[in-house]
């Protein structure tokens, strides 16, 4: 492992909490900077300072050991500060996106039965008819300014609750994992000899803290004394300005799911410039990953510096399971997807259906065991013993198996390879879903009797969600939708209940779903939505000029749709960020650009592109005459 010096060598002090040693880091180097922006940043001793106020103020409401608190606010220096704070005050944060519809939220905040709320006054308002304490950090600042700024102390212990985060539920509800500080400490301890993390390193916030790779990334670099860059979300949606924000922040651990590292390599490829990153690991997560895309990556930049490595992981066995070092001969082994090893403290069992092992070869359920088991589902005892089981391979008391839902071989060298799911659970762009919990929401609109959602790739790792749904009456069969229901009808239904990531992009209305002649929904013969049936708008929103014709034309074939008007929404039309760089590629592509998806910033219809698309042209006309 090519690794670079550095004074701290092991990430924790055995038996402590994640705060301890992020605070023992402090005391090493007070000035080094710990985290940053585009446009401000903090040293280690600042975000302590800061910290160490709120989390006084925090005890002061009765925040302390396993008390859950939440954590609604955006991508900032701020959401730092409070998540140190919650678990110094001796807490565990829930986060919440303020981006998730108001519904979801107040759903997260009566489950979780948070009394008190971290936030700050910018997104607050989602917060609304909240019947927690709002702790708003900039608000409160005269208050907090009060506070003691040493660190308050606390009854929690590495076995205490460090975070709550919430997953899709199969019963139609989220439910919250809970894991402890020993569960992340023990993650890094593990993984050391492998990855050699130091306070050299500059690492990414890239993922939503919603979903678990924040947590990898956020102590990857607070444990070890590194440097955390919060990348801003429109950041995460544009391939060029990552990449750039990669050269400029000097990033050498950079994590990511599949598909988005997909559209990374062709930003880098499109650079035409120095490939001198500073990167030196490149991990991926979240999803299968297929080996022949990284293949103009390692033609490239080879496979030694960045190093490229695959994790498999569970939010309920705290991150990563798995760890697969990928070199340039594994390209020859296309349509397999590696995850390699357990973790050496971690142990992977495949069982097959009667629960006997598998042999090497022959695939099997997946089952994990060891110490990075979480302590189960919040206030869900039963959900928790038929998920945690005991482990029968294990002669410590206690010892429990997690049922993971997922399928793999183990091969003849002790590689494991991913066969994908044992159930209906999918992932898209990196978040666990579970259909039942959409398919049941769209169930309660009066006029659905049921409905069934499915996956289906677009291309290039864009994955969609379909609905499949039967009204109450039969819809007119010369029509593509029911004239009592229509596709915008029910977005606008989904869009009150679901995050972004959750929303299905189609809707099929069917008089019935096809069933198999067992009885099961026969999915085969599920039809993907017809292009040619979809009418949004009328003749007065058509594209007019010839560059507005070629826009239509792009958005259309992405999308899979007709008939597109000029001023519909690409986001209300079921399209997603993977599939609007996939509509920027071959915009440029055509007419010889380098438009951003941030130009789209004001709104992202195809009138507004067409706009930008020849403005830009016009530029570079008189560019060229003068």
């Amino acid at each position: 492992m090519n690794t670079l010096h550095s004074s701290v060598q092991q990430p924790v002090l055995p038996g402590r909490c994640l705060h301890e040693i992020f605070e023992a880091r402090v005391c090493e180097a007070p000035g080094r900077i710990a985290i940053s922006t585009l446009d401000e940043q903090i040293s280690y001793s600042d975000l302590d300072l800061r910290a160490n106020q709120l989390a006084h103020r925090l005890q002061t409401l009765g925040v302390g050991e396993d008390v859950l608190v939440g954590l609604c606010i955006d991508r900032s220096i701020d959401m730092l500060v409070g998540l140190l704070a919650i678990l110094k005050a001796g807490g565990a944060y829930v986060p919440i996106d303020p981006s998730y519809p108001s519904k979801r939220i107040h759903l997260l905040l009566d489950d979780s039965a948070v009394a008190v709320v971290v936030t700050v006054s910018r997104v607050a308002e989602c917060l609304s008819n909240c019947n927690a304490i709002l702790v708003c950090i900039d608000n409160d600042s005269s208050l907090l300014s009060k506070q003691p700024v040493t660190a308050p102390s606390a009854k929690s212990n590495d076995r205490s609750l460090a975070y709550a985060i919430y997953t899709s539920g199969s019963t139609g509800t989220p439910k919250g994992v809970l894991v402890e500080h020993s569960n992340v400490v023990r993650l890094f301890e593990q993984t050391h000899h492998w990855f050699g993390f130091n306070d050299q390193d500059v690492w990414t916030m890239f993922h939503s803290i919603g979903f678990d790779f924040s947590v990898w990334e956020i102590w990857g670099a607070l444990l070890y004394g590194g440097h955390l860059v919060i990348v801003p979300f429109d950041v995460t949606r544009s391939p060029k300005k990552f990449y750039n924000l990669l050269k400029s922040k000097g990033v050498t651990i950079l994590n990511q799911t599949p598909s988005a590292f997909r559209h990374l390599v062709e930003a880098d490829i499109a650079s035409k410039e120095s490939t001198d990153l500073a990167l030196r690991l490149v991990i991926f997560g979240g999803e299968a990953l297929e080996l022949k895309l990284l293949e103009p990556w390692i033609a490239r930049h080879g496979d030694q510096r960045p190093e490229l490595v695959n994790m498999y992981g569970i939010t309920e066995t705290t991150v990563h399971v798995t760890y697969r070092r990928i070199t340039r001969q594994d390209l020859e082994s296309s349509g397999l997807s590696p995850i390699g090893i357990p973790i050496p403290d971690l142990q992977v069992y495949l069982l097959d259906e009667s629960d006997h092992l598998v042999p090497d070869g022959t695939p099997g359920n997946l089952y994990v065991a060891g110490p990075g088991l979480a302590r189960g589902y919040l206030n869900r005892p039963e959900l928790t013993a038929e998920r945690f089981l005991r482990n029968p391979y294990s002669s410590v008391e206690g010892a429990r198996l997690y049922c993971s839902g997922d399928r793999a071989v183990r091969m003849p060298n002790g590689d494991l390879v991913y066969q994908g799911r044992s159930d209906e659970q999918i992932k898209v762009r990196g978040f666990r879903i579970e259909p039942r919990e959409i398919e049941l929401c769209l169930c309660r609109h009066p006029q659905i009797t049921s409905a069934i959602v499915i996956p289906h790739d677009y291309g290039d790792g864009d994955v969609r969600l379909i609905a499949y749904v039967v009204p109450s009456l039969e819809p007119d069969v010369a029509a593509p939708l029911s004239k009592d229901l229509s596709s915008s009808e029910l977005t606008q239904h989904a869009a009150a209940e679901l995050p972004v990531h959750m929303r299905p992009s189609a809707y099929v209305i069917l008089s019935a779903l096809p069933m198999t002649a067992h009885g099961k929904i026969a999915r085969s013969a599920l039809p993907l939505p017809v292009a040619d049936k979809h009418v949004f708008r009328g003749e007065s929103a058509a594209s007019k000029t010839s560059i507005e014709q070629v826009v239509v034309k792009i958005w259309e074939d992405v999308l899979g749709l007709k008939n597109i008007g000029t001023d519909d929404d690409f986001f209300a039309l079921g399209g997603t960020s993977l599939a609007l760089i996939r509509i920027f590629k071959r915009v440029n592509e055509h007419f010889g650009l380098s438009l951003d998806v941030s130009v789209l910033i004001e709104g992202a219809t195809s009138g507004r592109l067409a706009r930008c698309v020849d403005d830009e042209l016009r530029n570079g006309q008189l560019l060229e005459t003068s």
